[in-house]
């Protein structure tokens, strides 16, 4: 079988802990055959798709492998969506059959699976499973054929959905093994060693991390809700060594009591600005080097890993060196597609067999998202430095100021380093005439600065076309909870962004 993650190491090792129950990698190999079983007892055979909108645990693991040996497409819902957004994604795979929990999060979404299956003519089965329940189909003689081949479809995952509705980028079977193999030996994953998965499987971040520790023989430790404190006492009990998350996540789990004395390797997307202050607590308090990641629903997370003896300050900065030489990337100019030199500025694009196979479903989005000589554009903005890259931020987040191309990461550190602010995010709004114009919107710190201060020290401090038009106070910024952690919502900070642009303190800035 092409994913075959579970064969490499000896049977009797753990494979993961979760709500109360241990199981052993020969116990989850099982269990995936009694539940290919069970698909195939329902009519699903290869190119078929299963839609799985259940909590991590036993059971997600088990449809997995039961769907990579049946050749089987598994469409992973979040369980935070409500239904009109799952029945999206559910109808965007035209699943045949759709696994929801009895009872989660004090949400019937057995009655909303019930409610698709009258309005999706192609979703034939509904099926019950307990939200954190051990393995099931014990009853089902175990399926030992094996149709899972290298270039079959294995799991999706959706994309943000920020500038519409998400779209499901799929990969293969090949793809996934292959990758599970490479990020377990880059992060020095050992047979014993123990991985906690407080993101959800559903999210790209959070699969990765599991199937890295699945293939390298160490063990999963899944929550089945991330909170600080859980988390905290999860490292402590289980002798957690290996966790990747967003830098959120790392800030509210440093702030819990816990030792964290066996946790040897980590790193983070940063979402909410705290890379450095999670980079610096790690190491002061524990020796623990913190490194930025790299990665996307397109091209799978942990696909580029920022180097652990470097220091703090590039350590923390999203990218790395691609985790494989089958990987490979390259900066271009966005508008004609010319490639770039080292330290210069423009998109990242890439190849490898860690890059989708395209999105579901959506014949039109895939040819928009690959150039013509087959290149996966990200629609990131980054540079190169040798055999890493460095991302700075989303194309539609940079900015054109009077001219210039400005990676608005720059102007929020430099307003961080003014005592008076804790925390800043810029955006740019675009203004007939003039074009995109700056405006930051700064966390203040206990000895808050008035904006006509930070206006001088940037103007002090920075090129003149780098200067914001306005610097807002706010107490919090906008943010969602992704599948891979809290991200700000920049596209809501344009709309905010666009009343004090009426009234200037500014309109002098050159």
């Amino acid at each position: 079988m092409a994913f075959d993650i579970l064969d490499q190491h000896p049977a009797e090792l753990p494979a993961f802990h979760a709500a109360g129950q241990t199981a052993t990698r020969a116990e989850l190999k099982l269990a995936g055959q009694r539940a290919a079983a069970f698909l195939n007892e329902l009519g699903l055979r290869r190119g078929d798709t299963v839609a799985v909108w259940i909590p991590d645990g036993a059971i997600w693991l088990q449809l997995l492998f039961g769907a990579a040996q049946l050749g089987v497409l598994m469409v992973p819902v979040s369980t935070r969506l409500k239904l009109s957004e799952a029945q999206h994604i559910v109808g965007t795979a035209a699943a045949r059959v759709l696994v929801v929990p009895e009872k989660f999060l004090d949400f019937d979404y057995a009655g909303a699976g019930r409610t698709m299956q009258a309005s999706l003519a192609a979703l034939a089965h509904v099926i019950e499973v307990p939200a954190e329940g051990g393995f099931q189909w014990l009853a089902c003689e175990p399926h030992r054929e094996i149709s899972g081949r290298d270039a079959d479809a294995l799991c999706t995952f959706s994309t943000s959905g920020t500038t519409g509705k998400p779209k499901l980028a799929v990969h293969t079977q090949g793809g996934l093994a292959a990758h599970a193999r490479n990020a377990g030996q880059v992060t020095e994953i050992r047979p014993g060693d123990t991985m906690l998965c407080a993101l959800p499987l559903y999210g790209v971040l959070g699969f990765v991390s599991a199937v890295a520790a699945l293939a390298a023989g160490g063990t999963c430790v899944f929550l089945p809700v991330f909170k600080a404190d859980a988390a905290a006492a999860a490292i402590e009990r289980h002798g957690v060594t290996h966790f990747y998350a967003s830098d959120g996540m790392f800030d509210m789990v440093f702030g819990a009591q816990g030792s964290f004395a066996t946790w040897r390797r980590g790193g983070f997307a940063e979402f909410a600005g705290l890379g450095a202050k999670v980079i610096d607590q790690a190491w002061s308090r524990w020796g623990l080097r913190l490194s930025g990641i790299y990665g996307m629903s397109e091209c799978l997370a942990l696909m580029a890993i920022r180097d652990t003896a470097g220091d703090a300050r590039e350590r923390g900065m999203a990218g790395g060196t691609p985790i494989s030489p089958e990987m490979r990337f390259r900066i271009v100019d966005p508008g004609t597609g010319l490639p770039k030199e080292d330290g210069e500025q423009g998109e990242l694009q890439l190849r490898g067999y860690n890059v989708m196979k395209g999105y579901l479903n959506n014949a039109a989005s895939t040819a928009d998202a690959f150039t013509s000589d087959g290149w996966l554009k990200t629609g990131d903005l980054a540079y190169a430095k040798g055999n890493e890259f460095f991302y700075l931020a989303r194309l539609k987040d940079s900015l054109r100021l009077k001219g210039y191309l400005v990676d608005p990461t720059e102007v929020e550190d430099f307003l961080c380093s003014h005592p008076g602010v804790e925390a800043a995010q810029v955006v740019g709004v675009h203004q007939d005439g003039e074009g995109d114009v700056a405006v930051a919107f700064v966390r203040p710190s206990a000895q808050p600065a008035a904006e006509s201060e930070l206006l001088a020290y940037c103007k002090g401090g920075i090129a003149g076309f780098k200067v914001p038009r306005r610097i807002v106070p706010i107490d919090e910024f906008p943010q969602s909870n992704g599948p891979n952690g809290v991200k700000i919502l920049k596209n809501v900070l344009r709309e905010m962004a666009k009343p004090y642009l009426e009234s200037s303190p500014s309109s002098t800035a050159q």
